[in-house]
């Protein structure tokens, strides 16, 4: 296998707790997360990585029924958690995502593949130009797997791929920018309950298409200001 998309999902967030199994116009949150990178035609497999908690059963529950790959792993160490799910399969390359993102764009996905140099060890949004939600990092397996055994920081076991861009020499890094411009200014996560406001408007607006892209979400909120507002003034990756 060459690609496999893996998407971090847990119901522990303490300013929206279980926000990944909300509703977005007749499916959770993680189900349309999983629906759209499903759409990415590099992918070979999609699969949910999640914890061990007891909270998260049914997260597993939800994947499981969906006839999809769930891994449940360590809560604190989510670098041990992809590692150990992504050594099952052992694809080329390791695709990083999380499930608050349902308004994730996977032609943005594709583009990034279609980009990412020959040799390069990881490809991601360093200079953050995409709209927050849109994030994405591609990992060779062998370098997820020399991160999984050399990260030795707390820091960098909580957040899958810090310690690879804290040792951008001896990785082979690669910024992936956002071909419309800067678009840093832009939330489309969901993390607070503003937020999910926001993506609500946004999914209802199209409904009942759930495949619009990124181009057409940008012309909604220019032509609809009041929607672009519900959650401005959060700091980024707070």
């Amino acid at each position: 296998m060459k690609y496999l998309a893996m998407i971090q999902a847990r119901c522990g967030s303490t300013r929206l707790p279980a926000k990944v199994l909300k509703d977005l116009c007749g499916k959770t949150v993680l189900e349309r997360m999983i629906d759209r990178v499903r759409l990415a035609k590099h992918v070979d497999e999609t699969m949910v990585v999640t914890t061990l908690n007891s909270e998260d059963v049914p997260i597993v529950r939800l994947v499981s029924s969906l006839g999809m790959r769930v891994f449940a792993g360590s809560s604190a160490d989510v670098l041990d958690r992809y590692y150990q799910a992504a050594k099952l399969i052992k694809p080329e390359y390791v695709i990083r995502l999380t499930a608050d993102c349902p308004v994730f764009d996977p032609h943005v996905l594709d583009r990034a593949i279609e980009l990412m140099e020959p040799g390069m060890d990881s490809l991601g949004m360093y200079t953050e130009t995409f709209p927050d939600g849109l994030d994405l990092e591609i990992v060779k397996f062998e370098a997820l797997e020399r991160t999984w055994r050399e990260a030795k920081l707390m820091s960098e076991r909580e957040h899958v791929t810090l310690f690879i861009k804290n040792n951008r020499d001896i990785f082979k890094t690669q910024d992936y920018v956002c071909e419309l411009g800067n678009l840093n200014n832009q939330r489309w996560t969901i993390d607070e309950p503003a937020d999910y406001e926001f993506i609500k408007a946004v999914y209802e607006h199209f409904a009942p298409r759930w495949d619009f892209t990124m181009e057409e979400i940008l012309a909604f909120l220019i032509s609809n200001p009041e929607v672009a507002s519900i959650n401005q003034g959060f700091i980024r990756n707070q």
